[in-house]
């Protein structure tokens, strides 16, 4: 596991999404995720799509169900996701911006400004639950599956896209790669699938699938690294936050290249897991 010096706590994490609340939607949507391009043909806007289906497919609701969106950003996933099954979610963010685009997703969504280490969820009140790239952000990585299978009923499951530790890193790749990745994006730590695995094991869930998608998803900060470029030389906002001495999170856009090299030579990979509760 790929753990750097210095603090990324909750209160780091919420600082980010908000400083950076106006260039992540700017530059992206409000989709917090990366795209997957299936035939390479895709806008980005349908390789993001593309994400959410394959979660959906692999959480398989059912009328009535309770879910869980852990880290739902702006609950555009939710709102998907709801738009097409007959279920209520539930999500939680640190972000206070965030909070304030998903509280508008509907009656059927809940969205709590909450941290997930101290959610105070009901035990057992959900059917289904989901991570899409928030995992990372968490500092304990062993409570955020020990957490997950508290309020899943037996049976239940849980699907996790997560960024991963590749196999086999170098020195080379953890020092100037992996290790800057997280200090930059304010992650505690960036688990391998192994690690991944083993936690969710001991939590007491059951690994039903695994799928390695990093070749699908990582023109995702190529396209980011283009419009970042283009917005600092036309949006004086993305400028002001790029050049702002008070943007503590600015650094997170010298991430860009790096996340970029770092799918491309395997130091990290994205991975979808998914687990179903012990019964």
């Amino acid at each position: 596991m790929i753990v750097p010096d210095g603090p990324a706590t909750a209160a780091h994490v919420a600082v980010h999404y908000d400083e950076l609340d106006f260039a992540y939607r700017r530059m992206w949507g409000d989709h917090v995720h990366h795209g997957y391009w299936c035939t390479g043909s895709e806008t980005a806007e349908e390789a993001v799509a593309a994400l959410v289906t394959l979660v959906e497919r692999r959480l398989a609701l059912e009328p009535g169900h309770n879910v869980c969106d852990i880290g739902c950003g702006y609950g555009a996933t939710a709102a998907d996701l709801m738009s097409r099954h007959d279920v209520s979610i539930a999500g939680l963010t640190l972000s206070a911006a965030q909070q304030r685009v998903a509280s508008g997703r509907g009656h059927r969504f809940t969205c709590l400004l909450r941290d997930w280490m101290d959610n105070g969820l009901e035990t057992g009140a959900y059917d289904r639950a989901y991570a899409i790239e928030s995992s990372e952000h968490m500092v304990d990585k062993a409570r955020f599956f020990t957490e997950a299978r508290r309020i899943l009923r037996p049976g239940g499951k849980l699907v996790v896209c997560a960024w991963l530790e590749g196999e086999g890193v170098s020195p080379w790749q953890a020092r100037h790669l992996l290790l800057p990745i997280c200090r930059e994006g304010r992650l505690p730590s960036m688990g391998s699938r192994a690690d991944y695995v083993d936690l969710a094991a001991s939590a007491g869930f059951v690994l039903a699938d695994y799928q390695d998608i990093s070749r699908q998803v990582r023109r995702t900060w190529s396209i980011c690294l283009m419009r970042l470029l283009k917005g600092l030389a036309t949006d004086s906002e993305i400028r002001r936050l790029a050049l702002a001495r008070t943007t503590q999170s600015r650094d997170f856009m010298l991430s860009l290249p790096r996340l970029i090299i770092a799918l491309r030579t395997g130091a990290m990979r994205y991975g979808i897991f998914q687990w179903e509760a012990a019964i």
